[in-house]
């Protein structure tokens, strides 16, 4: 600051006449200053840095456990699986080329009476990862703890993915509804199975899937949801 004038960039603030000057390119509705592209991934790949690109914000999150599986009996079920955790870093990115990117793949559907699948990690070359979440678990309703959620790690912010719910019972009628997968950064995990035989859902973009019911028939677990990696770029 010099006599009175804020200089952030190219942005001029006069103290006291409310003047401000904003160039084009810059995005004031959350995009930050020079926003020029985005590239997401879905499966493991490598990101490629495009010309005249100075910062990138990465969101990296790890994949969900998949729920546990419902088992045959109607007392039993499953809780929901743990989801990804997600780290988001700003880097400079004048001395990136390119770097590999590995989608965490979400742990598979569990079926009978076997604890769910854990989730893999994330990761954005060395420069930030995220861990998955763990597979719910089988067990009788009331007495079991949905999988854990994953964590975030070298990012500006590292964040831990939601914990699986256990399951309910069916309220007499001997049949338990399975727990709810654990939410990740971009939203709710899959729905458990429920006690009128609707089978588990599963997650999406590192969300936990469902657990299993117990509807007799070995209800089989949602999907953890794969792993995602975001990348916005600057000039």
């Amino acid at each position: 600051m010099a006599d009175g004038i804020l200089k952030v960039g190219t942005i001029t603030t006069s103290s006291g006449s409310g003047t401000i000057t904003i160039p084009s390119g810059v995005n004031l509705f959350g995009g930050g200053v020079g926003l020029k592209s985005t590239q997401q991934f879905t499966a493991t790949g490598t990101y490629t840095k495009p010309s005249g690109i100075s910062k990138i914000r990465v969101f990296c999150t790890g994949s969900g456990g998949s729920g546990g599986g419902g088992g045959t009996s109607d007392s039993d079920q499953g809780s929901g699986g743990g989801a990804g955790g997600t780290a988001i870093e700003l880097l400079d990115a004048t001395s990136i080329t390119t770097e590999t990117v590995t989608i965490g793949t979400g742990g598979a559907s569990a079926t009978g009476e076997n604890n769910g699948n854990d989730g893999a990690t994330s990761s954005f070359g060395s420069l930030c990862s995220a861990t998955g979440g763990t597979g719910g678990i089988h067990g009788n309703a009331g007495k079991i703890k949905g999988g854990t959620g994953g964590i975030g790690s070298g990012g500006d912010l590292n964040l831990s993915g939601q914990g699986g719910a256990g399951g309910s019972d069916g309220g007499g009628n001997g049949e338990n509804a399975g727990g709810a997968g654990g939410s990740s950064y971009y939203g709710g995990g899959g729905r458990g199975s429920s006690i009128d035989g609707n089978y588990a859902v599963a997650g999406t973009y590192g969300s936990g899937g469902g657990g299993g019911g117990g509807t007799g028939s070995g209800s089989p677990s949602g999907d953890g949801g794969d792993g995602f990696v975001y990348v916005e770029e600057y000039a």
